[in-house]
């Protein structure tokens, strides 16, 4: 008999930069004065009356990319919230997950199994977190400054 193999994993280059595209125009309406602004926080109003947040902070600016740290505030004493570092390319429109999870690199492809216990398209499943989390917090969060760029220049 022979073993059903499973087809190998292909990068879906087109989904990723998609993804990657999404997620630096959510960045930019959840923090519209990046060029002045070194962080800025998002509470929100999850329904548990839990105080929760999402503060994102500028790590570094350079002509044509920024560097940026997310961080999911709540304590939970059974799992560690998000934290990740974004990097913003601004000539491209992009914006891509570089570090989570004390892991920086990420690889388009893994083999899996691996010792890492990442999954084969780990860098996707990144990417399509963030602007799941972004997303929710553009529906739910609250901030003291204007979160919506409607109308402004970049």
């Amino acid at each position: 008999m022979s073993a059903l193999r499973k087809p190998r994993y292909r990068v879906d280059l087109i989904g990723l930069q998609a993804a990657c595209e999404s997620n630096y125009w959510r960045l930019l309406k959840l923090m519209p004065q990046l060029h002045e602004q070194d962080e800025v926080r998002i509470d929100i109003d999850a329904g548990d009356g839990q105080k929760q947040a999402l503060l994102i902070r500028v790590l570094e600016r350079c002509p044509y990319t920024s560097t940026l740290q997310l961080a999911h505030e709540r304590r939970h004493a059974w799992v560690t919230p998000p934290s990740m570092e974004v990097r913003l390319y601004h000539d491209a429109g992009l914006a891509e997950v570089v570090a989570a999870y004390n892991r920086r690199r990420f690889r388009g492809v893994y083999p899996y199994p691996n010792e890492q216990m990442l999954q084969p398209d780990e860098k996707y499943q990144l990417n399509q977190f963030l602007g799941e989390w972004l997303g929710y917090c553009q529906r739910h969060g609250q901030s003291a400054q204007p979160v919506s760029f409607a109308g402004q220049g970049l």
